[in-house]
């Protein structure tokens, strides 16, 4: 490994990707996740790429739910069969951010179907999600998620009869519907000895390999390194990477924070309670003179 900085992929995602000379870079993305070739043709209009970096949160993008909420998509492109891939980079936590994945596959199917036409037009949704906080329960770094049908008393999956496959051109259900990839890059352990792994290394550390054979980084690595900025460009791009610490920061204390007076909430109810002292400082950290001074 040398040290030739290569640009944060959320950086770069908002901007260099959509450049149809990086396309590639994406494209490898695709097949070392689904281990299929594809070739990109066009960005699609997104809901929303914040440019700008004066929007110091992440969760402030622009987003269209029916409420007036947003729904942020980073990236929206279409390869060369019509089928649509979705990428988001999500680096706070969403709690709703399973159902925001499935209202932005649902759009995208209804957006790109125009009124009156049949149903055969409908095309494949791939939705990647790469997301620096760990959503749910689970230890993989990778989770990917289809559509099957199961019968419910033999437990065998549903596929296409030979008439469906010929109309259709594809073997089962989950050919049709949506596909999701997490990647929770949290939990990557900073081994790479995959191709898939050397994605998450980027990802995650921004390291890219001198000699990497794996498909879209060895593109990345030439096209995505910081020397090839303008002075302009890196200083946009340090003020990103400014805000994003500061950011981090600013969610660690107003957690700390939250502790703090969740903890001072229960001393005092134990208190009312008759609860000794010294039983309170033990459970939850405030000192007796802090609860002399709630007594009062």
């Amino acid at each position: 490994m040398d040290d030739k900085r290569i640009i944060s992929f959320d950086w770069a995602v908002k901007r260099m990707l959509r450049d149809k000379a990086n396309f590639g870079i994406l494209e490898g993305l695709f097949q070392v996740l689904t281990g299929r070739q594809m070739r990109i043709v066009e960005i699609l209009e997104s809901e929303a790429n914040q440019l700008s970096d004066t929007d110091k949160f992440r969760s402030n993008f622009v987003r269209l739910l029916p409420e007036g909420r947003k729904n942020r998509v980073d990236i929206k492109a279409k390869d060369e069969n019509g089928n649509i891939i979705i990428v988001e980079v999500q680096v706070n936590r969403e709690i709703h951010y399973l159902e925001r994945i499935l209202y932005g596959a649902s759009k995208a199917i209804t957006e790109h179907i125009a009124l009156g036409q049949g149903y055969e037009q409908v095309k494949k949704v791939y939705s990647i999600s790469v997301l620096y906080f760990n959503i749910g329960e689970g230890s993989d770094y990778l989770y990917h998620g289809t559509t099957n049908f199961v019968g419910v008393h033999s437990n065998d999956t549903l596929k296409m009869n030979d008439k469906e496959r010929k109309a259709l051109k594809v073997e089962t259900p989950a050919d049709i519907f949506p596909e999701y990839y997490l990647l929770r890059v949290n939990q990557f352990n900073d081994v790479a000895t995959t191709p898939l792994e050397e994605w998450l290394d980027y990802l995650k550390n921004q390291r890219i390999s001198p000699d990497t054979t794996t498909a879209g980084l060895q593109q990345a690595r030439t096209r995505l390194a910081e020397m090839n900025m303008s002075d302009d460009e890196k200083a946009a791009y340090y003020r990103h990477l400014e805000n994003l610490m500061i950011e981090k920061e600013d969610i660690s204390t107003a957690r700390a924070e939250g502790r703090e007076e969740s903890a001072r909430a229960i001393a005092h109810r134990l208190l009312s309670a008759g609860i000794d002292k010294a039983i309170i400082t033990q459970a939850t950290g405030i000192t007796e003179e802090e609860l002399s001074l709630m007594a009062q």
